[in-house]
């Protein structure tokens, strides 16, 4: 095989730019995913251990109304410091979202920061209600981030216990039937509100590991689901285990045991999640997602088999899947069939535009609202708002739409002209956007434009942009 710098950036990077020069071969890019993290140094976002410390002020502030009460001074300024704690939270997250373009702009790993985006999408969270709705950037940050590059059974165990999965599937709150807790609140005359609750259980087994129509029945969805309880989290300190909610004894998935007598333990399920990473099939379901993504709605079978071959070799050394995916010939085909969704289309182009650093810094909100947010809405991808657990779609056609082609366009044809001062010369933006890959007749738009405004835009909503 033989490596094509151009294609690398394309395929499995952000795109071309005037500005950076990506990997020379696949050691380099395998070494930008292991490597330091330069990216996360020079445009910080939020850890989610530090997002925690706004819930805290919030709860205390919650506590200061109720007891001042409704009416009174001390409710009046406990609720402005609540609505300006919304109100920071919700900056932030606009902040986050111009890191992130600005990650896209100036990394020199591409891959890396697609690997953050494809498994972040593997394992989606969504914030539901109050500053959680905000926090979707801070928890991509310190929980799948830094593991992008080694076990994936250390990622799944990461992504799993994650208060925001805990928060986003409802798992938080979930009881064992046989539990301490459970005993105490049926004394009570509590008993409708505890409960199993399935949702994460399912959704690691379909979505996170197995796959769907791996062999799975609906009893190893309720045993993993009993073995999931005591698992929470409290602003205080992130996830906790609260063994008093677990339920005690042993659960069997897939036939395998899992605890005993004896108190509940959180190993347990650490055990079970290892053991589900490690599953054939596991290896098979991210072998095809991965392919998928990076080349071909219609992924090469043999080059699924030769992935999910090096995951079932390491045991799911996520390094050796990466290396196996590059180094086979079938993910070098020289044409670009995926379509880039918004939010890549939208970074790859101001890439290939080498958008300044400063542009989204101190951006006032309703100016991240019209230059990022909304254009992505249009396009059919709000931020941190995918449809469901499993994410965003794979499929072409989930983009390609006339709606969401009209939004493109609409966009190519105004939107870098309002964030840059100076736009480049469509004649040499043609050629530093597309590569050896342009076409005749968009160098022809490009150079016949009347304006930059227009050159630009044309070659930004030209089908082969669209491609990567």
């Amino acid at each position: 095989m033989r490596f094509d710098p151009e294609l690398a950036e394309m395929r499995f990077g952000l795109g071309l730019s005037p500005r950076v020069t990506g990997p020379g071969d696949l050691a380099a890019m395998l070494r930008g995913v292991s490597g330091a993290d330069h990216m996360a140094v020079r445009f910080p976002i939020e850890p989610f251990s530090a997002f925690l410390a706004r819930l805290v002020v919030n709860r205390e502030l919650r506590k200061e109304r109720r007891q001042a009460g409704a009416g009174s001074e001390g409710f009046t300024a406990a609720t402005k410091q609540m609505s300006l704690g919304k109100r920071d939270a919700r900056m932030a997250q606009g902040d986050w979202l111009g890191q992130q373009v600005q990650r896209r702009v100036w990394s020199e790993s591409g891959f890396r920061e697609r690997l953050v985006g494809f498994w972040a999408d593997h394992f989606t969270v969504q914030g539901k209600a109050g500053l959680l709705r905000r926090a979707v950037s801070p928890h991509v940050e310190e929980i799948i981030r830094p593991h992008i590059a080694g076990r994936f059974a250390d990622l799944v165990i990461a992504a799993t216990t994650a208060p925001m999965m805990l928060h986003y599937l409802d798992q938080e709150s979930a009881v064992g039937p046989g539990s301490a807790l459970a005993d105490e609140m049926r004394a009570k005359g509590k008993l409708k509100k505890i409960g199993l609750n399935e949702n994460l259980a399912r959704e690691v087994l379909e979505l996170h590991t197995l796959g769907v129509g791996a062999g799975y029945g609906q009893e190893d969805v309720h045993q993993l689901a009993k073995l999931f309880t005591g698992m929470t989290y409290q602003p205080q300190v992130g996830f906790k285990f609260q063994q008093k909610a677990a339920e005690p004894g042993a659960e069997t998935v897939l036939g395998v045991s899992y605890g005993g007598p004896g108190n509940a333990k959180l190993a347990d399920i650490h055990a079970a999640l290892e053991d589900l990473a490690e599953h054939p099939s596991t290896g098979l379901h991210i072998a095809r997602k991965l392919v998928q993504h990076f080349v071909s709605d219609a992924p090469d079978p043999d080059l699924v088999a030769h992935v999910a071959g090096a995951f079932g070799a390491t045991r799911g050394d996520l390094g050796a899947v990466y290396a196996a995916l590059l180094e086979h010939e079938a993910a070098w085909g020289a044409d670009l069939v995926n379509v880039k969704p918004p939010f890549d289309y939208l970074a790859s182009a101001y890439r290939a535009l080498a958008l300044p650093e400063g542009a989204f810094v101190g951006m006032e909100e309703r100016d991240v609202q019209r230059h990022l947010r909304v254009p992505l809405m249009q396009m059919g991808q709000p931020w941190e708002r995918p449809p469901g657990p499993d994410g965003w779609p794979e499929e072409d056609a989930a983009w390609i739409h006339p709606q969401g082609l009209a939004a493109r366009i609409d966009w190519a044809m105004r939107g870098p002209g309002e964030v840059m001062a100076e736009l480049p010369d469509p004649r040499d933006f043609v050629t530093a956007a597309l590569g050896t890959r342009v076409s005749d007749e968009v160098v022809f738009a490009a150079r016949a434009a009347e304006s930059r405004r227009e050159g630009i835009g044309l070659v930004l909503a030209s089908p082969a942009f669209q491609r990567r």
